[in-house]
């Protein structure tokens, strides 16, 4: 029961009230004996409550009924909150309770609409309700609107429609969706599952449903401003518990794909205290390594750090800010994040209570912009391999043969664009196109359909298409890599039996350009030495953040403070430091640093910090001989440690008193050292280094069992080095041992020492190229990461033979030029067969078909005339003779010919009136 003390109004109350379902309001239900509401984003809200048989109104909630929570605010009107309207649809109770005490659960008011279901129409598509290219409000108002004609849902309304959102703006048109839902679907797991993909943002008002863009009313921005939403600790925060683990990190990935792809994604960045994690994943439908690399990104960055969940008690008696009043689910406040330090976290949930008392208590759930990020990366990765569709196909009986008719343009094309960064840490774009299955030919008659081509373009006047990619009966493919910030174009067609259909409607999207800027660096440590700074960096961003894979490098910005003006006056790639030399004694600099990536993405400024050099000895005496112990600076050479002419003889020194650092270069000469004096034990080890030996002291020497390297570690380069087999030197980058190397074999060719040059492999650990030249025969090529076996460009040239083109370890895969000593060369592989050639291209190679009355047909080559004459050679299949499979057929052949041919193109003129095919190979002269 809440207590409500006359002329003291309470900073925060909650009370429960009954209405009729779908009706009016009956009363409130003042004696509960406690209730707990839980309010989530994006998901159906709960109530529980205890009420007693004999308390006012139990006869209200006994009943079939709903239940709405009001709220109060510092002795403020009663106010309904979004998700605050429930269902009575459940109970329980103890006969054997002398209190009579009854519980319910309610469910939130949305409950409702798994009560209302697709039904299937007149135009199924496999069995299934096809949605293309619309937007989710064009999905969730069919469900709607069927259904309340069917008599379902009275009393829900809706503040949305096809074309705009709850808050009256227009749907983002890059969220468009081309989904086959199976009859039966309920409206809320639609619902819900278009807000766990990032696609919508809902929530009901009473019994209305709204539904907006992500991240627009219900991921407001309270926590910058004027006036931010502070939820502090004493204040609107009375605990502040943490919940963290490491058992789902991983540093190491590989990503297995379709026809034997497979990927290694790693993150040098990932929490690893006990050393390099491992998963797998399995990706069905992925065939490309962009593709494959951007979902190991994506995985590794969700499990690269320790999860925490925040968790903050909330109190209300000297609370600023109060639940529903000032903040809501989905909203960013600041508050005390993991480590207490004020940040700005996303509200997951409220979660409120009332007890017998009335005294209400409760908690929020937040989210760090980690768990956010790791949010959409999951729903971006959801995308790719879901594409927003179920699945195509021609339902029902099965389809004739196509008997050479042409496939339906495909509809609903949409494509989702995604850029990320390759495994050299520049940006690329990936794409995942989506699209409703063909089903008829163009004359709307049932059609097998045996494949999708995806094709793409740069999105500029007379730019080739390509085609990137092939299907079976999937209707969702990827593709990368593509350049970012750029546009393209894209068309896709259905083919069967060979013959090529109508294209689609054209869909332009650009790949955004990278403008994310790399982390914030730490403060650059400064230290003054001699009339040098050193500028220090520790290779991290603040708050000890990894740099990310595209980083570039850091700036070393100075200015004078009284005199600005910055100036870049260094630049590091990795840990380590900046000397900057004739810098004036006792004057000001300011230092700070920025980094940049690969894009040119800068930073803002790290913290900045000022120092000034310092003289040795008094600036009056600088350059001149300090004669006098007086003109010594305090703390540089102690006064009583002056030393002055032959007042040190060999008597007064102890012996192994002076160490190598206390001599200066060239103290000691040949004229000070006695014959025979310096045998191997007076030696240290390495006391013998290059600099101590003249030009010459090795001329004509032999050296045995040399190891010779330039550095111990870091990039250097290594000669003969232990462990090799060949004669060979080493190429060693700033870390790690993936280095290049140069050797020579003698067991390639008898007689030959074959110069081969191997680089390192790339990042994935899947290839290096090799180049190996013997005196007959060279070869350069991307091989597998032992450099056994070809995977991918080749170049082949021998006394006897040249060859150049691409295996990788596939026979369908493979392509090339072959020439040879007979003066004839080969071609193998397949070659292009595309539409739209390019001014400048030396063949011209495809095929099209024609339907319909056509007794003459006018092919273009391109958007561009050629930049000289083609030559045609052109054959035709005339559809009449049964289609490409009906052998032995006795059809009569009717007369066609070429009758013009030029820069733009060629025509074809025929006899009769039929639907026909052609291919054609065209040369340019």
């Amino acid at each position: 029961m809440q207590v409500i003390i006359p002329g003291k109004p309470a900073k925060f109350a909650l009370r429960l009230v009954a209405h009729e379902p779908n009706g009016d309001r009956l009363g409130v239900l003042p004696h509960h004996s406690g209730f707990e509401l839980g309010d989530p984003l994006n998901d159906v809200p709960s109530l529980k409550v205890t009420y007693p048989d004999g308390g006012l109104n139990s006869g209200l909630i006994a009943g079939h009924c709903e239940v709405a929570v009001e709220y109060a605010a510092n002795g403020g009107a009663w106010v309904e909150p979004p998700n605050a309207r429930f269902l009575r649809i459940k109970r329980s109770g103890d006969s054997t309770d002398r209190a009579g005490s009854r519980s319910y659960d309610l469910p939130g008011w949305a409950w409702l609409l798994r009560k209302v279901v697709l039904y299937p129409n007149s135009a199924m598509v496999d069995g299934k309700r096809q949605f293309n290219a619309v937007s989710a409000g064009a999905i969730l108002a069919t469900f709607i609107q069927e259904g309340k004609a069917r008599g379902a849902l009275s009393g829900l309304t809706y503040l949305f429609s096809d074309s705009r959102d709850s808050d009256n703006k227009e749907w983002d048109s890059t969220r468009r969706l081309t989904l086959a839902i199976e009859p039966g679907k309920d409206l809320l797991s639609v619902l819900i599952n278009l807000g766990e993909q990032g696609v919508i943002d809902w929530r009901m008002q009473g019994r209305e449903l709204q539904v907006f863009n992500p991240d627009t009313v219900l991921g407001t921005d309270r926590a910058s401003g004027p006036s931010p939403v502070d939820l502090r600790l004493g204040r609107d925060i009375t605990e502040a518990p943490d919940t963290g683990t490491l058992e789902d990190a991983v540093s190491a990935i590989l990503i297995g794909g379709e026809a034997g792809l497979s990927v290694e994604v790693t993150n040098p960045a990932a929490v690893a205290p006990w050393g390099r994690w491992e998963t797998y994943q399995s990706q069905s439908g992925v065939s490309d390594v962009g593709t494959a690399r951007l979902l190991g990104q994506n995985a590794l960055e969700r499990v690269g750090r320790e999860r925490v969940q925040v968790t903050r008690g909330l109190m209300f008696d000297r609370a600023r800010w109060l639940p529903f009043e000032h903040y809501q689910p989905g909203d960013y406040v600041l508050a005390p994040g993991d480590g207490g330090a004020m940040e700005s976290l996303r509200l997951r949930q409220i979660t409120l209570s009332v007890d017998t008392g009335g005294q209400v208590g409760g908690n929020v759930v937040l989210n760090d912009r980690f768990l956010e990020r790791e949010i959409r990366l999951a729903r971006q990765a959801a995308g790719i391999l879901d594409g927003g569709v179920g699945s195509g196909g021609s339902g029902g009986e099965p389809a004739p043969e196509s008997n050479n008719r042409v496939p339906a343009a495909p509809q609903g094309l949409v494509v989702n664009a995604i850029t990320y960064i390759d495994e050299a840490g520049y940006p690329r774009g990936q794409i995942t196109a989506a699209w409703a299955a063909v089903v008829a030919d163009v004359a709307g008659v049932a059609l097998n359909i045996d494949g999708y081509e995806l094709f793409a373009r740069v999105n500029q006047t007379g730019a080739p298409w390509m085609q990137i990619a092939v299907s079976d009966s999937n209707t969702t493919v990827a593709y990368s890599p593509l350049q970012a910030g750029s546009q393209y174009a894209f068309k896709v067609r259905a083919t069967s039996a060979g013959v090529k259909g109508d294209f689609s409607s054209q869909i332009v999207v650009e790949i955004e350009a990278d403008t994310e800027p790399p982390p914030v660096p730490s403060a650059p440590q400064v230290s003054t030495r001699l009339g040098v700074i050193h500028v220090a960096w520790d290779g991290l961003g603040v708050g000890a953040v990894p740099m990310p894979a595209d980083f570039f490098s850091v700036k070393v910005w100075m200015q004078d403070p009284l005199a600005p003006g910055a100036a870049v006056v260094g630049q590091l790639e990795a840990a380590g430091s900046v000397v900057i030399p004739d810098q004036p004694y006792g004057a000001d600099r300011e230092l700070w640093l920025t980094s940049i990536d690969r894009s040119g993405n800068e930073s803002a400024a790290s913290t900045h910090t000022v120092v000034a050099t310092q003289p040795v000895v008094d600036t009056d005496l600088i350059g001149r001989i300090v004669n006098g112990a007086t003109h010594i600076i305090d703390g540089t050479i102690p006064a009583d440690a002056k030393v002055t002419a032959g007042t040190i003889t060999g008597q007064l020194i102890q012996a192994g008193a002076i160490q190598t650092g206390h001599l200066t270069a060239n103290a000691v000469t040949a004229d000070k050292v006695q014959a025979g004096s310096i045998q191997a034990g007076h030696l240290a080890a390495a006391a013998i280094t290059a600099d101590k030996l003249a030009a010459t002291a090795i001329d004509g020497k032999t050296i045995t069992g040399a190891f010779i390297r330039t550095a111990a570690t870091g990039r250097r380069l290594e000669l003969a080095p232990p462990g090799a087999t060949y004669p060979e030197i080493r190429f060693y980058p700033t870390s790690g041992g993936n280095y290049s190397r140069i050797y020579t074999r003698d067991d390639v060719y008898t007689g030959e020492a074959t110069l081969t040059i191997t680089t390192s492999q790339n990042s994935g650990g899947a290839y290096r190229a090799q180049m190996q030249m013997g005196a007959t025969m060279t070869t350069l090529g991307v091989m597998d990461a032992a450099a056994t076996s070809q995977r991918g460009g080749y170049l082949e040239i021998a006394n006897d033979h040249a060859a150049y083109g691409y295996y990788a370890g596939g026979t369908n895969s493979q392509c090339y030029i072959w020439f040879d000593d007979s003066g004839r060369w080969q071609v193998r592989g397949r070659y292009w067969d595309s539409n739209l050639a390019d001014p400048f291209d030396a063949i011209h190679a495809g095929s099209w078909t024609v339907s319909g009355s056509a007794q003459y047909f006018i092919y273009p080559y391109g958007t561009v005339d050629m930049a000289t004459n083609m030559g045609p050679v052109v054959t035709v299949r005339d559809g009449r003779s049964g289609g490409p499979t009906n052998w032995d057929n006795r059809y009569a052949a009717k007369p066609w010919v070429i009758t013009c041919s030029s820069t733009y193109g060629f025509q074809i003129n025929l006899d009769a009136s039929a639907s026909f095919a052609f291919y054609f190979w065209c040369h340019r002269h």
